[in-house]
């Protein structure tokens, strides 16, 4: 979890975990292909890998990654927060609600749904 965390926040791509994290596909990118590790999908890759490992920690990294540049990395927000119920994301998911990416506002609706759902 800790260098998801150092991957999203701008640190050094760690090689080990981005291969745990995309398997076949991270050499591709290692190789300067599809962006490069300077592109979204290692950030991508990052934040789908709090999915599967989430804490308090995290939180703050995957409501950040609500604000990124790249509409992969908010709809993989969405997601996290939606599968973990990061109350304390609320608020960056109504935001994403007005998304200009379709697949990004349907993933902030879901995440929505749960935190409510969890919070009732």
């Amino acid at each position: 979890m800790a260098n998801c965390i150092q991957m999203l926040s701008g640190g050094e791509i760690d090689v080990e975990t981005l291969h745990a994290l995309a398997g076949p596909a991270a050499a591709e990118v290692l190789r300067g292909h599809a962006g490069g590790v300077s592109g979204y999908w290692p950030r991508v890759w990052a934040m789908r890998g709090f999915l599967y490992a989430c804490d308090d920690v995290a939180t703050r990294v995957v409501i950040e990654g609500a604000k990124d540049e790249s509409w992969r990395v908010r709809e993989m927000s969405a997601k996290v927060v939606a599968r973990r119920r990061v109350g304390d994301a609320l608020e960056a998911m109504v935001a994403l609600g007005h998304d200009p990416v379709l697949r990004v506002r349907r993933a902030a609706d879901r995440a929505i749904v749960r935190v409510v759902e969890s919070e009732a």
